[in-house]
């Protein structure tokens, strides 16, 4: 019988590199003179040289490079699709596997936390001043940048805390708090201010250009793509932005046995593998396409088949059924043939894209109001490439300020 991994919600799902194993894997690396892994890096946190620095043991040296370049460099080693980006340039590639690059970020950066190291601190102060709608990440690394150039930043969130989907819209077995926490601290500790609770509204914007010398918009996107089939508006259906923040804050503390997940990406994968750590023992996921299709990192879709979730492919949702109001099945047609599939269900969790807010849709950056991250595209796009843009827009606030 086929062993299967149980976690409870918020446990860990695997362990990072001690010093031995991240030196032997340090050891692979080629040395490449014109690195393409570092190319392949959104972010530009340069593997090449941290990786470099650790094969010659200098520890200290290898950790400063991830945190000068990349603000957010706990996180991303435990989230970055790695495989799709420098992992899949690494030379190595080409003689056997690539170098586990996201792994001995993990481990450098677990160093540099223990021993309390400090790479990076604020600027001279310039006598400048920008406001940031939204605690996520893009708005986290154009904060940290302008913190270094002597900007006085400050940080308006609606939640608690901050992080955003860091926070609320991964699960802690995937991105421990602790590690969102080690990151937003040192950025806390160059002086960025957070005003927590403050929800700034599309209409406040213009009072906010008025106060501050540039404002930055990074409020990500917290609604989700609706579908209109037949019995969505039962109890029991819920969008994944809605289940994982839920489950994040405490609201969701026991499910049912019975939770199907709609969608292929690595929110439904969260979806899933939440639902069973909070007692759906017969959670499971619907996929309209094929495995090799699905846009989920295949790192947590084999997650989810170590768990004994079950992934059926090529099945669309067509309608929920429901008894006295609640769900009770879900019907999903063949996308390739007449074939029909209904799962008995308690909850229905559609995890098939985010979308922006509606009180900021039309909004469109221009005239000392920029923009980054997810609330830029439309589309959700990965943290390093959110770390890339909020770095981006931070040079472009300061050609504009200075």
């Amino acid at each position: 019988m086929s062993k299967i991994l149980k976690l409870a919600y918020g446990m860990e799902k695997s362990e990072g590199f001690n010093y031995r194993l991240a030196m032997e894997e340090a050891s692979r690396c080629l040395l490449c003179e014109d690195a393409p892994c570092s190319k392949g890096c959104p972010a530009g946190t340069d593997p090449a040289k941290f990786i470099r620095s650790l094969r010659f043991k200098n520890i200290k040296g290898a950790a400063e490079t991830i945190r000068e370049n990349n603000p957010l460099g706990g996180s991303c080693a435990w989230v970055c699709p790695y495989d799709r980006m420098c992992e899949e340039e690494c030379s190595r590639c080409g003689i056997d596997k690539p170098i586990q690059i996201g792994k001995i970020q993990r481990y450098l950066v677990e160093e540099e936390q223990a021993m309390s190291a400090k790479f990076v601190s604020a600027g001279e102060k310039i006598g400048k001043k920008v406001a940031l709608i939204g605690a996520g990440p893009a708005s986290l690394a154009c904060a940290r940048e302008l913190a270094l150039a002597g900007v006085d930043t400050t940080v308006f969130e609606k939640q608690a805390k901050a992080g955003g989907v860091l926070r609320y819209g991964i699960t802690p077995t995937r991105l421990p708090d602790r590690v969102v926490d080690f990151d937003i601290e040192l950025i806390k500790e160059l002086g960025v201010k957070f005003e927590f609770g403050k929800e700034v509204k599309f209409e406040d914007i213009p009072k906010l250009k008025s106060e501050y010398d540039a404002v930055f918009v990074g409020v990500g996107l917290w609604d989700s793509k609706k579908v209109d089939i037949e019995g969505s508006d039962l109890k029991g259906v819920e969008s994944a932005i809605e289940f994982l923040f839920k489950a994040r804050t405490g609201e969701i503390k026991e499910l049912p046995e019975r939770v199907v997940v709609i969608g292929g990406g690595d929110v439904a994968m969260d979806c899933a593998t939440t639902a069973r750590q909070l007692g759906a023992e017969k959670a499971c996921i619907c996929y309209r396409r094929t495995i090799e299709e699905a846009p989920a990192n295949i790192e947590e879709i084999s997650f989810v088949r170590e768990m004994g979730i079950p992934i059926y492919t090529g099945f669309a949702p067509e309608k929920i059924c429901g008894e006295n109001g609640h769900v009770r099945t879900l019907v999903a047609k063949g996308m390739k043939d007449d074939n029909e599939m209904t799962l008995k269900a308690d909850m229905v969790v559609f995890a098939i894209g985010q979308d922006q807010v509606e009180d900021y849709k039309s909004f469109v950056a221009g005239n000392g109001v920029f923009t980054g991250g997810d609330a830029l595209h439309g589309v959700g796009i990965t943290v390093v490439e959110s770390v890339h843009e909020g770095k981006e827009a931070a040079y472009q606030i300061l050609d504009y300020i200075r």
